[in-house]
């Protein structure tokens, strides 16, 4: 119990609480977009994954029902979620890497710029018609 209320504080609480704010802030000061961070195991399930599944999939109606809320309030707000797949980030040694590699339909799991680029599009006025939206980047992982 104490790990699962640990990832939901995190991965949840933490998303919820941070969209609070951010909301506060941004209504003040005419808009802006909230880029909310999931995972793919928010869409698919994994083994031993029960709780930081339970938490990214959360996160994702979270981000729908506060993409609702911003823009029924016409707050000028918009929040969308980022789905990434395996992303190296240094964590993973060489062998899961090639793992990952192997089962990921474009050959090779992600950089962190495949996430960045994401973001930045989503920050910018180019997405201003991007509202409540899953982006998922997992080298066609939950295409499968």
């Amino acid at each position: 119990m104490d790990d699962w209320q640990k990832v939901m504080d995190l991965n949840l609480t933490g998303v919820f609480l941070g969209m609070k704010y951010a909301m506060q802030a941004m209504k003040e000061n005419g808009g802006g977009s909230i880029i909310n961070m999931a995972s793919v195991e928010g869409i698919v399930g994994a083994p031993n994954g029960d709780a930081y599944n339970a938490s990214k999939a959360g996160v994702r109606l979270l981000t729908k029902t506060a993409a609702l809320d911003a823009a029924t309030h016409r707050w000028g707000i918009r929040v969308n979620a980022v789905f990434p797949g395996v992303i190296d980030t240094g964590i993973l040694t060489p062998d899961e890497l090639k793992q990952f590699d192997g089962i990921t339909p474009l050959g090779r799991v992600g950089k962190p710029e495949d996430i960045v680029l994401i973001c930045v599009y989503l920050g910018s006025d180019e997405s201003s018609f991007a509202a409540g939206a899953d982006f998922v980047i997992d080298g066609g992982y939950t295409a499968q």
